[in-house]
């Protein structure tokens, strides 16, 4: 057993850095057997708690000490130089980072925007790009998933479902990846120019209102919540373009390699592709394209899992760890991805993190609903219907993928190979994945290695 496998502390701390992310699953296996809960060390760092227990979890999510309002911990976060929580130069004035009753009104607004008609139009939108963008790949030979597949298509289905002109659409692409690399020197320039953009198009939509979701967005109003104000409109975009985009990419990464370690799986959604509904839902429980919460602040001293947590200090749930320690439908083990698990996915903006699935104890004839945080994910309007339809057309198209290395979540690079195989309308074939063989997958570039690590490594946004 190595030292770390004996204590993951470093002077007394979690140290959540590159090391980790490389070994994560293992490491918080480690976590969970010596406690619920840890003093951690996050990027830049800053320093709180990281929860990795299931029930813990379920109770911070909801505590009504631990809130969004990161007044507490302004000191610490200016030191560090993070930015993401404020208006105007990060990502505040939006529901994920509000409290009610302030959330409460932002989520009602927008979820009038989010109807059911406007997310049943996203499918065949998804369908048709994730066509396009698989038509355009060689036919047979070795090619990059996330630049050719996984990265463009929440990318351009956002784009359009924002109604942003196709003549930003490449420049969108690139700020809305480089937006939460929170330690490359992209990240502000990619935010600010983001929020130039929007605030762009949301003047033009207000001049000439089209069918698109920044219009509706604009146009909203209901009596008792008013309208959205200008900040708020710039700060939900902004949000839906994050929560949308990074998630969808990070989820289709997961999903490819989830399926290459575990051969059987493949052949079952082959088999049965009926599965595919509560096969996402699994994806994300297993290993989820967000891997921990959005940060919490103690409002108060309190006391979590036993521990005593001091007013200001940040709180963050390892939803990965929580979702491969949650008790599963009829005894399941959590750490194997099962396709078959029954899954209840919620819809439109109602959404409960992905590995809170169920909850832990019920009375006979109790409530057998997912649970939920009182903090909602938005980004599950766009992530989980179009992660449906991606997951199931990369399913029909025959291909041979090399299975990703030591990074398993936020796949930067995946290197697949292509047999021929037939074309659109085939619905035959193998799932992502098929067989894997002996050359290493996973291909990294610096750069976006750095994104993704830094991104998991403590960043008070999830992603």
């Amino acid at each position: 057993m190595s030292s770390d496998e004996r204590c993951p502390y470093q002077d007394g701390r979690v140290v959540i850095d590159h090391a980790f992310k490389a070994d994560s699953p293992a490491r918080f296996s480690r976590l969970r057997e010596l406690g619920p809960i840890h003093p951690a060390e996050f990027h830049l760092g800053l320093k709180g708690w990281v929860i990795v227990g299931y029930d813990l979890a379920r109770e911070a999510l909801t505590h009504p000490a631990l809130l969004k309002d990161a007044t507490p911990a302004a000191e610490a976060l200016a030191a560090a130089g993070y930015v993401l929580h404020r208006p105007s130069v990060g990502l505040g004035a939006q529901m994920m980072e509000a409290d009610p009753p302030e959330h409460t009104r932002l989520r009602r607004l927008v979820s009038a925007v989010f109807t059911p008609r406007r997310t049943a139009e996203m499918a065949p939108r998804v369908e048709q790009t994730a066509h396009s963008l698989i038509d355009a790949m060689p036919p047979s030979g070795e090619l990059d998933l996330v630049e050719a597949f996984n990265a463009p298509l929440p990318a351009t289905v956002i784009a359009g479902l924002l109604g942003i002109p196709h003549r930003h659409h490449h420049d969108f692409r690139r700020w809305a990846g480089q937006a939460l690399q929170v330690a490359s020197p992209e990240h502000r320039p990619a935010l600010a120019a983001l929020h130039a953009l929007l605030t762009e198009l949301i003047a033009d939509k207000r001049r000439r209102p089209q069918d698109d979701l920044l219009s509706a967005l604009v146009a909203v109003r209901d009596e008792e919540d008013g309208r959205l104000s200008e900040e708020e409109l710039v700060g939900t975009a902004l949000m839906l373009v994050v929560a949308g985009h990074e998630t969808t990419v990070n989820l289709l990464g997961n999903a490819v390699l989830a399926l290459l370690r575990h051969p059987g799986q493949p052949e079952l959604l082959r088999a049965r592709p009926e599965l595919m509904p509560d096969a996402v839902e699994e994806f994300l429980r297993y290993d989820p394209s967000v891997e921990r919460s959005t940060s919490r602040y103690a409002a108060r001293d309190l006391l979590l899992g036993g521990v005593a947590i001091p007013r200001g200090s940040m709180v963050a749930v390892a939803l990965g760890s929580a979702g491969h320690d949650a008790p599963q439908p009829g005894g399941g083990d959590p750490a194997v991805l099962d396709v078959t698990r029954p899954g209840a996915p919620p819809s439109g903006l109602r959404a409960r993190h992905p590995p809170l699935p169920r909850c832990p104890a019920r009375p006979p004839g109790g409530d057998d609903r997912p649970a939920h945080p009182a903090h909602p994910d938005p980004g599950t309007g766009t992530r989980r219907p179009g992660g449906l339809v991606a997951v199931d057309r990369l399913r029909d198209r025959p291909r041979r993928a090399v299975p990703p290395g030591a990074l398993p979540r936020g796949l930067t690079v995946a290197a697949v190979r292509r047999r021929p195989g037939p074309r659109r309308g085939a619905r035959t074939g193998t799932v992502p994945g098929g067989t894997a063989s002996g050359r290493r997958a996973r291909q990294c570039r610096e750069g976006r290695t750095q994104r993704k690590l830094v991104a998991r490594s403590g960043s008070p946004w999830p992603w």
